[in-house]
């Protein structure tokens, strides 16, 4: 959690966001939009909202309205200080924050008036009772200690006026990591040395992670009725190794680790990285959803990347029997900071977005609807990646492209009897091209879209520039040429 210091750096500069909302286009309207919006019955609609959170708390009505423009649903954060400095300590859960320094009660109250759901993360070790000297990232010498602190949090959070429901159990535990560390960065045993070449492998990670923290926080966890989010593999980890991690049973237990939990959690892994899992776990059970609670920070110094990663998770859930609001969430890491990738830049004077804060602002607008899956594949010219969903009656389709003419073309749609319009829009400003820059045109065969990705393109900052842009088809406003 507490993985970067903030250093101060100057906002870019951000181009003002163009008003499509005002565009004065009526939805579009293609039997097969409706016939694919409509296949979720009378369950709530999908949204792009359910997917996004983020790492902190909103603190102030300025904060929650400025997420909501981005679209963030969830937070993640701390709750303590628990007992730090002996067991003869009162146990204090009304704390979050890296220091404790913030009011956790009023926290998730305001979060719960705004409609913001609340993760709270359960760890570490105190001092006092830590199995490697002084080290709060080991495993407690007295478990019992441990589970009266999760009972704690988990009892008061999870009753009125609070609800709380989904609970983290530690961060990154992990043995040896596959990137070459001999131990993790959150979970230490024997042998741990903060110089790493000194450092020699936790040979019992993973049973005393499973039978020390896990297992006997999720049995507390789940006797309130409440969720078991796993405590967020690192991407160093390796899969094969999260694998194993799962499927290992305690023989003191006689518990499989996948069992006691309700959501996996990885960072910093791309959509794709999470179909396995998905399949193994998700899909036919035990979980119920795959959550990734870290992602982004640097990875976010490419501008294309945030916009790029939720419309991506978005069109690989919709494809995923996203049948719960909760399956699938990821939260950005970190939404506040002075570094010129995050979401926000929190000032002085005034906290502003950051170009990842602005992409989010405009995903949400280009795709505020019920989400669903385009009833026919697409079919992408020369040098253009992509893909596509329905939000409403709005065919939205995200493109990466180079300079230059480009098409996109999809078979089995027939064009609306008002005719129809594509808008071109900049992903991270979004701002609209001239309407002449972007074509709609019908045949007997389906849809084809041409559109020309500007010169001056918003992923310049690339290894390979290119531009990153929705291509929004909306019915009406007359036949398009």
């Amino acid at each position: 959690m507490d993985r970067m210091t903030y250093q101060p750096s100057r906002r870019r500069v951000l181009a003002t966001l163009a008003a499509l909302a005002c565009a004065g286009v009526p939805p579009f309207r293609a039997q097969a939009a409706n016939a694919a919006s409509g296949a979720a019955g009378n369950r709530a609609p999908r949204r792009m909202t359910d997917l996004i959170g983020t790492n902190g708390w909103p603190s102030s009505a300025a904060d929650i309205a400025m997420w909501k423009k981005m679209g963030i649903s969830w937070g993640r954060g701390s709750v303590g200080p628990g007992q730090p400095d002996a067991s003869t300590q009162p146990m204090r859960v009304d704390r979050t924050g890296n220091a404790y320094d913030s009011d956790l009660p009023s926290v998730i109250l305001r979060n719960n008036q705004n409609g913001i759901r609340s993760l709270l993360f359960l760890g570490y070790t105190p001092k006092w009772n830590a199995s490697v000297a002084g080290d709060t990232k080991s495993a407690p010498n007295d478990v019992s200690a441990w589970e009266k602190y999760v009972d704690a949090v988990v009892r008061k959070y999870s009753a009125p006026p609070y609800g709380v429901r989904h609970f983290q159990i530690w961060n990154e535990a992990a043995g040896r990591l596959s990137g070459g560390l001999p131990q993790a960065t959150f979970w230490h045993g024997p042998k741990f040395d903060r110089d790493e070449h000194r450092a020699r492998p936790y040979e019992q990670a993973m049973q005393d992670y499973v039978e020390r923290i896990h297992i006997p926080a999720a049995r507390i966890v789940r006797r309130y009725g409440g969720y078991v989010v796993y405590g967020g593999w690192p991407d160093q980890g390796g899969l094969d190794n999260l694998d194993k991690w799962l499927d290992y049973r305690s023989p003191r237990l006689n518990a499989r680790m996948a069992d006691w939990v309700d959501y996996l959690d990885t960072h910093y892994l791309p959509v794709h990285d999470l179909d396995g899992l998905y399949e193994r776990y998700v899909k036919q059970g035990p979980a119920r959803g795959v959550w990734q609670t870290e992602i982004g920070d640097r990875y976010m110094i490419d501008e294309h990347y945030l916009p790029r990663y939720f419309f991506e998770l978005a069109v690989w859930a919709l494809a995923r029997n996203w049948d719960d609001p909760d399956k699938y969430v990821s939260m950005v890491y970190h939404w506040d900071g002075y570094e010129p990738f995050r979401l926000t830049h929190r000032g002085p004077p005034a906290r502003t977005y950051n170009v990842s804060g602005q992409s989010l602002i405009v995903l949400n607008q280009i795709a505020p609807g019920a989400l669903a899956p385009l009833p026919q594949p697409l079919r992408f010219g020369p040098e253009v990646a992509g893909s596509g969903l329905l939000s409403d009656q709005d065919m939205v389709i995200q493109v990466s492209a180079p300079s230059g003419w480009r098409t996109v073309q999809t078979t089995g749609i027939a064009p609306p009897s008002g005719g129809a319009q594509v808008l071109f829009v900049d992903a991270l400003t979004g701002t609209a091209a001239p309407k002449e820059d972007a074509t709609l045109d019908w045949n007997n065969d389906g849809m084809s879209i041409r559109f020309r990705v500007p010169d001056n393109v918003n992923g310049a900052d690339r290894k390979t520039p290119g531009h990153l842009a929705y291509l929004v088809v909306r019915a009406g406003q007359g036949k398009s040429a």
